[in-house]
């Protein structure tokens, strides 16, 4: 159904919304966060990413919303879940979660039309002092990209801040997946570039709701898509994080309309 909507809703132009979209982006936002939440106490050792994915998919059906990426271009599961050097689109199935893991997990929501889409990284048990830090400089870039969105901004502001911190951190910004453009689309214009150089892209404007999603390595950026047409995994094997948010354009500044209301997007990590 979701390919439906995006065919008929995809204009390849970017969008400005009003004051009913920031409050449909408010409702779905809130609700895919809340399902990140729901998931945390479940994110542990011998758990299977199959059943994260079960609890999703109800949570979210019980809740009146729609799972936005069940049957989306042929996908079969609710959430994406991406474990150690898993980049991205990881899906779902028999594999369980060791003490030592670290993963993200990548849910979208249609909440009366509006996408509300975000991720966030799980420790499995006590992680590696190394695998800890890269979820830190992730975090931590995602904030810098966060803070440059402001009306006369550019796209690429988001991603040269990303990348200048990511890169003085001694690790990599992913160049082969971006954040996009949504809102009753799923994934739609502007592309949000994780990498590039300030004062060149589309120019911010209040109304644009779009998504900054930095996958940052811990060692090289290049990428390698496995059979399943869906996984992407880093080619040198070296641990990836990702975290994401979805946003709007103020007529000061931003608004985060996925944050957790209950102050858990970034769960806490212990070290072994």
């Amino acid at each position: 159904m979701t390919d439906i909507l995006d065919a008929e809703y995809r204009t390849g132009q970017i969008k400005l919304h009003g004051p009913e979209g920031f409050e449909g982006m408010r409702r779905a936002g809130r609700l895919a966060a809340e399902c990140l939440d729901m998931l945390e106490p479940h994110v542990v050792p011998g758990v299977t990413t199959g059943r994260l994915d079960d609890l999703a998919r109800e949570f979210i059906l019980d809740h009146g919303a729609l799972p936005a990426c069940l049957g989306y271009r042929g996908y079969t599961r609710t959430v994406c879940i991406s474990p150690n050097h898993v980049v991205c689109h990881g899906i779902p199935g028999e594999r369980a979660l060791r003490e030592g893991d670290i993963a993200n997990i990548d849910v979208t929501v249609i909440v009366d039309g509006w996408h509300g889409d975000t991720s966030r990284m799980y420790g499995v048990g006590a992680v590696a002092p190394r695998a800890k830090r890269l979820v830190d400089v992730t975090y931590e870039a995602l904030e810098r990209g966060l803070a440059q969105v402001k009306p006369g901004a550019r796209t690429g502001d988001i991603g040269a801040a990303i990348q200048q911190y990511v890169e003085s951190m001694r690790c990599s910004v992913v160049r082969d997946f971006c954040g996009h453009g949504l809102g009753k689309v799923f994934h739609d214009a502007p592309n949000i570039l994780h990498f590039g150089q300030r004062g060149t892209g589309d120019v911010l404007k209040p109304g644009m709701f779009f998504t900054i999603e930095p996958m940052v390595n811990l060692g090289k950026h290049p990428v390698k898509l496995l059979a399943d047409g869906w996984t992407a995994v880093t080619r040198d094997k070296s641990l990836s994080a990702q975290c994401e948010h979805s946003v709007g354009v103020t007529e000061d500044g931003v608004e985060i309309f996925t944050v957790s209301p209950t102050g858990r997007f970034r769960p806490e990590i212990r070290t072994a």
